[in-house]
Protein backbone atom coordinates (compact mmCIF):
# COMPACT_ATOMS: atom_id res chain seq x y z
CA UNK A 1 0.00 0.00 0.00
CA UNK A 2 1.12 3.43 -1.10
CA UNK A 3 0.20 6.49 1.05
CA UNK A 4 -0.45 9.88 -0.93
CA UNK A 5 -1.26 12.57 1.14
CA UNK A 6 -3.29 15.42 0.20
CA UNK A 7 -0.48 18.43 1.09
CA UNK A 8 2.08 16.93 -1.01
CA UNK A 9 -0.07 17.35 -4.32
CA UNK A 10 0.27 20.37 -6.52
CA UNK A 11 -2.58 23.03 -8.08
CA UNK A 12 -2.33 22.62 -11.63
CA UNK A 13 -4.17 24.26 -14.77
CA UNK A 14 -7.38 22.34 -16.21
CA UNK A 15 -6.59 20.94 -19.19
CA UNK A 16 -8.85 23.97 -20.48
CA UNK A 17 -7.32 26.66 -18.56
CA UNK A 18 -10.94 27.35 -16.69
CA UNK A 19 -9.93 26.51 -13.29
CA UNK A 20 -7.12 24.39 -11.00
CA UNK A 21 -6.86 20.61 -10.45
CA UNK A 22 -4.65 18.73 -7.96
CA UNK A 23 -3.75 15.18 -9.37
CA UNK A 24 -4.23 12.12 -6.91
CA UNK A 25 -2.79 9.41 -8.98
CA UNK A 26 -2.50 8.57 -12.24
CA UNK A 27 -1.28 5.17 -14.45
CA UNK A 28 1.59 4.78 -16.24
CA UNK A 29 3.06 6.97 -13.30
CA UNK A 30 3.88 10.58 -15.17
CA UNK A 31 1.38 9.76 -17.63
CA UNK A 32 0.28 13.39 -19.10
CA UNK A 33 -3.59 14.31 -20.38
CA UNK A 34 -2.97 12.59 -23.56
CA UNK A 35 -1.82 9.01 -22.56
CA UNK A 36 -3.16 8.27 -19.64
CA UNK A 37 -4.78 5.01 -18.75
CA UNK A 38 -6.75 6.46 -15.78
CA UNK A 39 -6.47 9.46 -13.34
CA UNK A 40 -8.16 10.48 -10.35
CA UNK A 41 -7.70 14.04 -9.73
CA UNK A 42 -9.88 16.48 -7.30
CA UNK A 43 -10.89 19.68 -8.13
CA UNK A 44 -12.20 23.03 -7.04
CA UNK A 45 -14.92 24.67 -9.25
CA UNK A 46 -15.23 28.20 -8.19
CA UNK A 47 -16.57 29.78 -11.47
CA UNK A 48 -19.37 28.42 -14.10
CA UNK A 49 -17.64 26.96 -17.45
CA UNK A 50 -17.20 24.81 -19.56
CA UNK A 51 -15.40 20.87 -18.28
CA UNK A 52 -12.42 20.14 -20.48
CA UNK A 53 -13.49 17.59 -23.43
CA UNK A 54 -11.38 14.10 -23.25
CA UNK A 55 -12.02 12.21 -26.79
CA UNK A 56 -12.24 8.90 -26.05
CA UNK A 57 -12.38 9.25 -22.09
CA UNK A 58 -14.82 7.74 -19.21
CA UNK A 59 -15.25 10.49 -16.48
CA UNK A 60 -16.85 9.44 -13.09
CA UNK A 61 -17.54 12.19 -10.79
CA UNK A 62 -18.90 13.01 -7.51
CA UNK A 63 -19.38 15.92 -5.55
CA UNK A 64 -17.31 16.48 -1.70
CA UNK A 65 -18.08 19.93 -1.26
CA UNK A 66 -20.78 22.12 -2.34
CA UNK A 67 -23.36 21.36 -4.73
CA UNK A 68 -23.48 22.02 -8.67
CA UNK A 69 -25.32 21.65 -12.08
CA UNK A 70 -24.07 19.69 -15.31
CA UNK A 71 -25.29 20.77 -18.25
CA UNK A 72 -24.91 18.28 -21.31
CA UNK A 73 -26.53 18.68 -24.75
CA UNK A 74 -29.65 16.46 -24.09
CA UNK A 75 -29.86 16.31 -20.33
CA UNK A 76 -28.91 18.43 -16.30
CA UNK A 77 -27.64 16.82 -13.56
CA UNK A 78 -27.69 18.77 -9.93
CA UNK A 79 -25.52 17.18 -7.87
CA UNK A 80 -24.50 17.17 -4.27
CA UNK A 81 -21.77 15.44 -1.83
CA UNK A 82 -24.91 12.77 -0.95
CA UNK A 83 -25.44 11.93 -4.68
CA UNK A 84 -24.07 9.08 -6.15
CA UNK A 85 -21.29 9.47 -8.73
CA UNK A 86 -22.40 10.63 -12.46
CA UNK A 87 -20.32 8.71 -15.41
CA UNK A 88 -20.29 10.15 -18.72
CA UNK A 89 -18.45 10.65 -21.43
CA UNK A 90 -14.98 12.68 -22.06
CA UNK A 91 -16.18 13.24 -25.50
CA UNK A 92 -19.47 14.87 -24.65
CA UNK A 93 -19.85 18.46 -24.34
CA UNK A 94 -20.77 19.59 -20.50
CA UNK A 95 -20.92 22.81 -18.55
CA UNK A 96 -20.48 23.10 -14.85
CA UNK A 97 -22.21 25.59 -12.54
CA UNK A 98 -21.38 25.63 -8.85
CA UNK A 99 -24.62 26.47 -6.61
CA UNK A 100 -24.13 28.29 -3.39
CA UNK A 101 -20.99 29.23 -3.41
CA UNK A 102 -17.72 26.56 -4.69
CA UNK A 103 -17.19 22.86 -5.33
CA UNK A 104 -14.98 20.37 -4.84
CA UNK A 105 -14.92 17.27 -6.84
CA UNK A 106 -13.65 13.89 -7.23
CA UNK A 107 -12.74 13.04 -10.79
CA UNK A 108 -11.82 9.31 -12.03
CA UNK A 109 -11.06 8.88 -15.49
CA UNK A 110 -10.51 6.35 -17.61
CA UNK A 111 -8.88 5.37 -21.31
CA UNK A 112 -9.44 1.57 -22.46
CA UNK A 113 -10.86 0.42 -19.04
CA UNK A 114 -13.68 0.69 -16.98
CA UNK A 115 -13.94 3.07 -13.61
CA UNK A 116 -15.84 2.19 -10.56
CA UNK A 117 -16.26 4.48 -7.94
CA UNK A 118 -17.99 3.81 -4.59
CA UNK A 119 -18.30 5.10 -1.22
CA UNK A 120 -17.52 3.11 1.55
CA UNK A 121 -17.70 3.51 5.41
CA UNK A 122 -15.94 0.39 6.40
CA UNK A 123 -15.39 -3.47 5.11
CA UNK A 124 -12.29 -4.69 2.92
CA UNK A 125 -10.93 -3.16 -0.03
CA UNK A 126 -9.11 -5.54 -2.20
CA UNK A 127 -7.21 -3.15 -4.67
CA UNK A 128 -7.60 0.12 -6.33
CA UNK A 129 -7.45 3.69 -4.67
CA UNK A 130 -8.99 4.61 -1.47
CA UNK A 131 -9.90 8.56 -0.78
CA UNK A 132 -10.66 9.80 2.42
CA UNK A 133 -13.22 11.92 3.35
CA UNK A 134 -12.61 12.28 6.50
CA UNK A 135 -10.01 11.02 8.94
CA UNK A 136 -10.05 7.31 8.24
CA UNK A 137 -8.29 4.22 8.99
CA UNK A 138 -6.60 1.62 6.48
CA UNK A 139 -4.45 -1.17 7.83
CA UNK A 140 -2.79 0.62 10.26
CA UNK A 141 -2.26 3.40 8.48
CA UNK A 142 -4.79 6.86 8.95
CA UNK A 143 -5.72 8.66 6.36
CA UNK A 144 -6.68 12.45 6.77
CA UNK A 145 -9.36 14.59 4.54
CA UNK A 146 -8.72 13.71 0.54
CA UNK A 147 -5.26 11.67 1.84
CA UNK A 148 -5.74 8.59 -0.78
CA UNK A 149 -3.57 4.98 -0.85
CA UNK A 150 -3.46 2.60 -3.28
CA UNK A 151 -4.43 -0.72 -2.80
CA UNK A 152 -3.11 -4.06 -3.70
CA UNK A 153 -3.53 -6.60 -1.08
CA UNK A 154 -6.74 -6.64 0.69
CA UNK A 155 -6.67 -4.41 3.65
CA UNK A 156 -9.39 -3.23 6.48
CA UNK A 157 -11.10 0.45 5.94
CA UNK A 158 -12.79 1.65 8.84
CA UNK A 159 -14.14 5.63 7.92
CA UNK A 160 -16.07 7.47 5.35
CA UNK A 161 -13.85 7.31 1.46
CA UNK A 162 -14.45 6.39 -1.65
CA UNK A 163 -12.95 3.54 -3.03
CA UNK A 164 -12.21 3.75 -6.42
CA UNK A 165 -11.14 1.00 -9.22
CA UNK A 166 -10.03 1.33 -13.16
CA UNK A 167 -10.25 -2.55 -14.68
CA UNK A 168 -9.06 -3.72 -18.13
CA UNK A 169 -12.61 -4.15 -20.44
Amino acid sequence: MRILRAADRAAVPWKNGGGLTREVAVWPQDAGFDDFEWRVSIAEVRDAGPFSRFEGVERILAILDGRMRLEFADSVAELDAASAPLTFSGSESCSGTPLDGPVVDLNLMTRGRAGRMQRLRRGIVRDGLVVALATTRIGTETLHRFDAALVEAPVALGGDAYHLRAVIR
